[in-house]
């Protein structure tokens, strides 16, 4: 329930929907989402929470699409989270704290963390999760698990904006090796239409590829578990200059 009404029949087409989307949510996309859904201003209207000369007025660019309005919009035509608005300025949180990026997995769908979803949660954009999760120097395995998760289920990411931002505060080379494990699935799955985009964005993150050697969120590895890491790592994690041993196939709840 959204307001006391019902959302509208759904879901809809995903793959469809990525065709019609763009990452930050204009008029034309707006109107395209109702219109996939198939249902008229008046009732989307009711279930947005707005008139129906307001949301006319939405749709055709005289009044302004605010960030909670992308958000009703989300859950009313059951749109992927990454319709989201993306932030362009500032850092990834550093210190964020574990169980928001938990909630927020959680709130995504995440299996290892169903038992955390919360009934009430303010959607983040699938792509601002996963790089505030790399941004941080330790991170409970628990979580780093789940990042190849969140590219695999919630491709198409924002690419743009994802490099722009992991080369902006040097986490290309993390980035790339959680992008190379979702591959990794998405070919042990046979979609071969993730798996070719997730080698695309890799192969943009290789061109800014770091030379020196950082963990997947674990800064305080011991000197002696960074000498076994050296010499134990996947041919992946050594590609990527990241000590870890984590692999695809030590990933559980994504198929």
């Amino acid at each position: 329930m959204l307001g006391g009404r019902a959302r509208l029949p759904g879901p809809i087409d995903y793959y469809k929907l990525c065709d019609i989307l763009i990452w930050a949510m204009t008029p034309h996309d707006l109107r395209r989402a109702r219109q996939v859904a198939r249902v008229s201003q008046v009732r989307a209207a009711a279930h947005l929470g707005v008139s129906q000369p307001y949301l006319a007025m939405l749709e055709t660019g005289r009044r302004r699409i605010t960030p909670e309005l992308v958000r009703r919009a989300m859950r009313v035509y059951h749109l992927p989270a990454t319709v989201l608005p993306l932030t362009e300025s500032g850092s990834p949180p550093r210190n964020t704290d574990a169980e928001s990026l938990a909630r927020d997995l959680a709130g995504l769908g995440y299996p290892g963390f169903a038992h955390l979803r919360p009934r009430q949660w303010k959607p983040r954009n699938p792509s601002e999760v996963l790089l505030a999760a790399l941004a941080q120097d330790d991170l409970d395995a628990r979580l780093v698990e789940a990042l190849p998760w969140l590219v695999l289920t919630c491709w198409p990411l924002d690419r743009d904006w994802l490099v722009r931002h992991a080369k902006l505060h040097d986490l290309q080379n993390r980035l790339g090796f959680v992008v190379t494990l979702a591959r990794r699935l998405a070919e042990r799955v046979g979609d071969e239409q993730k798996a070719r985009a997730l080698r695309d964005l890799a192969t943009e993150l290789e061109r800014s590829r770091l030379a020196r050697q950082d963990t997947l969120c674990r800064a305080s590895l011991s000197g002696g578990e960074r000498r076994w890491l050296m010499a134990h790592r996947s041919a992946d994690a050594r590609h990527w200059n990241v000590l870890t041993d984590w692999t695809a196939d030590a990933l559980r709840h994504v198929t």
